[in-house]
């Protein structure tokens, strides 16, 4: 009777096992098939509230802190070189590792009295804070040192995480949201009610979507004032599934960045479209804010001042990079285009400082990198990491694809000929008398991207010291190439 009794129950076991399996499958399926999105507003807390927000701040990023250090002294304790072994050993058996659960288990006995600082001896009080807040705290503690350890999904790994200050640590989640959070909406502005803090007054710029409910909401201290972003879902929209497409010549375009003079891009349509350079325009204005902050005493009012008003210089620069690059990925895309090849640039090898070198006295050599200063501040102005990411969330969007090709001599090769002719970068335009055209180098360079993509471009070889290029091209594409050069040098520059 026993055994029957066990089988019988280890049958409904599987079952049940099934059956959650079944629910867990649908509700995955459920939110794959969700449209999320998020709105970003601006809100306007009263002066008891931005006091209550600013004590938040503090005890999250304390609690970051505090959980990380945690982490590293672990992870310090517990390892051992690979090719080394220690000559002593502890006795006590190691303490298990620190994860997200018995982390976040520690809140309730922390939560009993005031937590001082060991350095400042300042009290701190958990209980004021919402519970999902310092729960959120450490799961951003524990997807970061994850990622630190392991690495994402993709392979690659990230730095060490580190140490938030008062700068860093902006941003506080509140992961339970829901609709009965919005009290009311009038005119053009929100009435939320958030955990321990009350009524929030925020400015609608842009309505809420019908049938959207509230999942998520953080709030974000920036140098201008409050934000909350607000993340939306929609079971009801299905998941936007775009059709396969095979690369033509027709609905693909090649991308060159360019830091030459005033030109940001160069499209294999023979375009160039003129750059910002935000930071450039705004350096003597931020120069000359920094200057004034920092012959004012550390810790004074005046300090603190000029700090805000350089912080909001920053702001500044960082949304008008922000905007131009969205304007142009929303005018690549108009094209019509389903398919844009651009170069993967080693954006942290191109602004890498030159080594330092020395003489047998000691003495430092020149090295170029007065000269190459300037042109890491150009790299990192132009943004151009930045920029194909919002070109790949745009495109995306319409159906299209950004693929990252390996620029290896495609601003050298003559584009309609395979023939070497870029040798120097100095080397700009390229005059060719059979055909009474002036070809340009960066629009060369974004056409050969384009060949690259679609698998026409020719393998270099390198023989006797000497590069040799190996491959033939259609008559049509060499028709299409010559036809889009002379049209672009019949373009005025911009």
């Amino acid at each position: 009777m026993r055994r029957r009794t066990n089988s019988r129950s280890n049958k409904l076991l599987i079952n049940l096992q099934g059956e959650r399996d079944i629910i867990t499958l649908a509700l995955q399926r459920q939110e794959r098939n969700a449209m999320k999105v998020t709105y970003q507003y601006r809100f306007y807390p009263d002066t008891n509230q931005k006091q209550q927000l600013n004590r938040w701040l503090r005890i999250c990023r304390y609690w970051y802190n505090r959980q990380l250090g945690d982490r590293f002294d672990w992870w310090q304790m517990n390892r051992t070189d690979i090719d080394a072994c220690p000559l002593t050993s502890s006795i006590a058996t190691p303490r298990p590792k620190p994860n997200y659960y018995n982390q976040k288990a520690a809140l309730p006995s922390i939560k009993k009295d005031l937590v001082k600082v060991f350095h400042s001896g300042e009290l701190l009080d958990f209980k004021q804070v919402d519970s999902t807040v310092v729960q959120d705290v450490s799961k951003r503690v524990d997807t970061a040192f994850e990622r630190f350890i392991v690495g994402d999904s993709k392979g690659g790994k990230f730095g060490r995480p580190r140490f938030k200050n008062k700068a860093s640590y902006r941003t506080m989640t509140f992961a339970t949201a829901s609709n009965d959070w919005i009290k009311c909406c009038r005119n053009d502005w929100i009435y939320i009610r958030l955990p321990k803090l009350g009524v929030v007054k925020v400015r609608m710029h842009r309505p809420i979507p019908d049938k959207f409910t509230l999942k998520q909401a953080s709030v974000t201290k920036k140098a201008d004032g409050w934000f909350i972003q607000l993340m939306l879902e929609d079971l009801e929209v299905p998941e936007f599934t775009p059709d396969e497409i095979t690369p033509t010549w027709g609905n693909s375009i090649g991308l060159d960045a360019v830091l030459h003079e005033d030109v940001y891009l160069a499209t294999s349509e023979g375009d160039k479209l003129p750059s910002l350079k935000p930071l450039r325009k705004n350096q003597s204005k931020l120069a000359r804010i920094s200057k004034k902050r920092n012959q004012r005493k550390r810790g004074s009012k005046a300090r603190r001042k000029l700090a805000k008003r350089e912080a909001k210089q920053h702001q500044r620069i960082a949304r008008s990079r922000q905007d131009f690059q969205y304007k142009i990925a929303h005018k690549l895309v108009k094209t019509g285009a389903k398919f844009f090849f651009h170069e993967d640039l080693n954006l942290k090898g191109l602004t890498k400082r030159n080594k330092s070198e020395q003489n047998d006295d000691g003495a430092y050599l020149t090295n170029g990198q007065s000269a190459k200063s300037g042109l890491n501040k150009s790299w990192l102005d132009a943004a151009f990491g930045q920029f194909f990411k919002t070109l790949d969330y745009i495109a995306s969007k319409a159906g299209a694809v950004v693929i990252a090709q390996k620029p290896a001599y495609t601003s050298m090769v003559l584009c309609y000929r395979n023939e070497i002719i870029f040798t120097d970068c100095s080397i700009r335009d390229y005059w060719d008398e059979q055909n009474s055209l002036m070809v340009d180098r960066d629009i060369n360079a974004a056409i050969n991207l384009k060949r690259l993509g679609l698998d026409i471009f020719p393998s270099i070889k390198r023989r006797s010291g000497n590069l040799s290029v190996v491959g033939t091209m259609d008559n049509s594409t060499v028709k299409e190439i010559l036809y889009t050069l002379h049209r672009a040098a019949k373009m005025p520059t911009s």
